[in-house]
């Protein structure tokens, strides 16, 4: 009777059926964690509350199903198809009993004994057992496989990082947007299907009541292309995208909406109707673009400004960029947000000029004219989002490491920021347009069903902030 050592060598290697004898066995120790369960999920589309929602998760119902059925039956297989057979292994059959429960946090021991060999068909029954930190069996059963008969010894190989993102600060968002009535919303322009359900999925999510404003048969032939029922949406008819424009934000002087969506038309079509001097929308301050991303891994959700409207702001244009940031992060629960403005370094140097700006607008911050935040820069991205980066550079600074909102030197930059945490971090977007006296939820067609809907739940919180009142008028330079 042997114990297969722990192969401490980088390789794998297995045992073959002459190798094997009855009573040698293999062994190893896992401890289970919510990580597991949602790798499960993730893997299978099986998301049934009894697995993943935590009041189910407190019942032996979930440990029976998941932990054992799921997580014991495939440590009892890394065994065997690692360690004992090892590589080569077939695995034909298995036939568990689950003892008891094994609770989040319990450390299983697994071990596989041969306990029969079979000549004629070069296949092993072996014993197999998992028992707890406590000493108690949670499972007990056999397994059948068909041993290698050739020898085999490879490199081990390196699992791969799995990042999973659960996004619960935007369905707690979503939620908190759905409590209250819905908001009358002018769409403007929705002329496919992409817009169309974008509406139609707010709509169903309890957030907005939305209004088609645009050309009424292409709007009406993108919902039967699309395959979508918009029967009970009230439509206002205009010609084009820029009659469109004029008549949504019209919607909104005249009260019979709460808020802006773009639709199928370019994002300058929509601004320069809102911006224009009798829209009604219009404030002293800039209009700007706010991401709010909700980034796998990130302890705290960031805010990303500005990627979408300002091409290359100026100082003054900055500051009120800054400043619609801070105000949408108060709505969202931060009352005193950290303000990184980036550059490429963290020290000034007249040869950047993002550098010279970000020194200015703390002064700035300092005198009171920009308020409601902690302000520093120039911050190097690492060094703004990673306190272990601030500490390796000497940073010394009530913002770096620690940052809520993070403001772009320019639109290029900051889109390419957005759309690399979105498409290469997993990031969650919701995205809006601040300084008008109404929240414009402005997306892309890229942009995924989630956010679409969220940043109208972002709209929502924030006109319901306001209780339709105009944003404050800022500081003079």
């Amino acid at each position: 009777m042997n114990a297969l050592p722990i192969d401490t060598s980088g390789f794998i290697e297995n045992r073959t059926f002459d190798e094997i004898e009855v009573g040698d066995h293999a062994s190893l120790v896992r401890t289970l964690g919510r990580r597991d369960i949602e790798l499960f999920a993730a893997m299978s589309g099986d998301v049934n509350p009894a697995h993943m929602d935590p009041v189910y998760a407190r019942t032996d119902m979930f440990h029976r199903v998941i932990a054992h059925g799921m997580w014991g039956g495939a440590l009892i297989s890394a065994v065997l198809g690692t360690e004992l057979p090892g590589p080569g292994t077939i695995y034909l059959s298995q036939d568990l009993h689950f003892q008891a429960p094994v609770g989040l946090g319990d450390t299983i021991t697994v071990t596989v004994t041969a306990k029969e060999k079979i000549a004629q068909r070069q296949c092993i029954v072996f014993d197999c057992r998992c028992s707890n930190q406590k000493g108690e069996e949670v499972i007990l059963g056999t397994a059948e496989v068909k041993a290698p008969l050739e020898k085999i010894r490879r490199p081990r190989i390196e699992l791969p990082e799995i990042r999973l993102g659960n996004h619960d600060r935007f369905r707690e968002l979503m939620a908190r947007a759905a409590f209250g009535a819905s908001m009358a919303t002018a769409v403007v322009h929705p002329c496919d299907g992409v817009s169309l359900r974008a509406a139609l999925d707010a709509a169903k999510a309890g957030l907005i009541v939305p209004i088609l404003v645009g050309p009424t048969a292409k709007i009406q032939a993108a919902a039967k292309q699309a395959g979508l029922d918009i029967g009970a949406l009230r439509i206002v008819d205009a010609p084009h995208s820029h009659a469109a424009a004029a008549a949504a934000v019209a919607l909104v002087r005249n009260g019979e909406a709460r808020l802006l969506m773009k639709g199928s038309l370019h994002t300058d079509e929509l601004m320069h109707a809102v911006v224009a001097a009798d829209s009604g929308l219009r404030t002293d301050r800039r209009l700007s673009h706010v991401y709010l991303m909700d980034v796998p891994d990130c302890p705290r959700p960031l805010l990303v400004t500005d990627a979408a409207i300002n091409i290359a702001p100026t100082l003054a244009e900055k500051r009120d960029i800054i400043q619609n940031a801070i105000d949408l992060a108060h709505i969202m629960g931060l009352a005193k947000p950290r303000v990184a403005v980036l550059s490429a370094v963290e020290t000034v140097n007249p040869a950047i000029p993002s550098t010279v700006d970000a020194a200015a607008l703390c002064k700035m911050a300092e005198r009171g004219q920009i308020t409601g935040g902690l302000v520093d820069g120039p911050l190097a991205f690492d060094n703004a989002i990673s306190a272990e980066a601030a500490r390796e550079k000497g940073i010394v600074s009530p913002v770096a490491g620690m940052a809520d909102i993070l403001v772009v030197p320019d639109l290029e930059s900051g889109n390419m920021l957005a759309k690399q945490l979105t498409f290469l971090a997993g990031a969650d977007a919701a995205g809006i347009v601040m300084g008008a006296r109404v929240p414009i939820i402005l997306t892309s067609r890229a942009d995924s069903s989630r956010t679409h809907v969220a940043s109208c739940a972002v709209a929502v919180l924030v006109a319901r902030s306001r209780g339709g009142r105009p944003l404050p008028v800022p500081v003079e330079a």
